[in-house]
């Protein structure tokens, strides 16, 4: 069975920066897709930046400019670098994984448990 594994939320002051990481645990044959949410207490999730399997990226209005979303294929990791960063980023973020199993198999999507980022001073 598959489980994500984040790391790197925190508290930070406005202006600073952080990475996060996400990593499967157990075997996997590739990540496909990634994506990074957030949610802020009262509201609804958000999905803050998109990593497609071909190398695209997007990003939420919100953060385009200063998140960068990544992956390490040979560490089967992906990350959210985040800078210059806002009291409203405060948030739970999740990773969510689209990861195949095999070769021939569909992915299957994954959520990470989620790690709290603060911005305040």
């Amino acid at each position: 069975q598959v489980q994500l594994v984040e790391s790197g939320g925190g508290l930070v002051q406005p202006g600073g920066s952080l990475r996060l990481s996400c990593a499967p645990s157990g075997s996997i044959f590739s990540i496909e897709r990634v994506e990074w949410h957030r949610q802020a207490p009262g509201n609804q999730r958000e999905l803050v930046a998109t990593l497609t399997s071909g190398g695209s990226r997007n990003y939420a209005d919100s953060v385009e400019g200063r998140f960068t979303i990544s992956r390490d294929n040979a560490k089967n990791t992906v990350y959210l670098q985040m800078n210059s960063l806002k009291p409203e980023d405060t948030a739970i973020y999740y990773c969510q994984l689209s990861i195949k199993s095999n070769l021939f198999g569909p992915p299957r999507d994954y959520w990470g448990q989620g790690t709290q980022v603060t911005v305040s001073s």
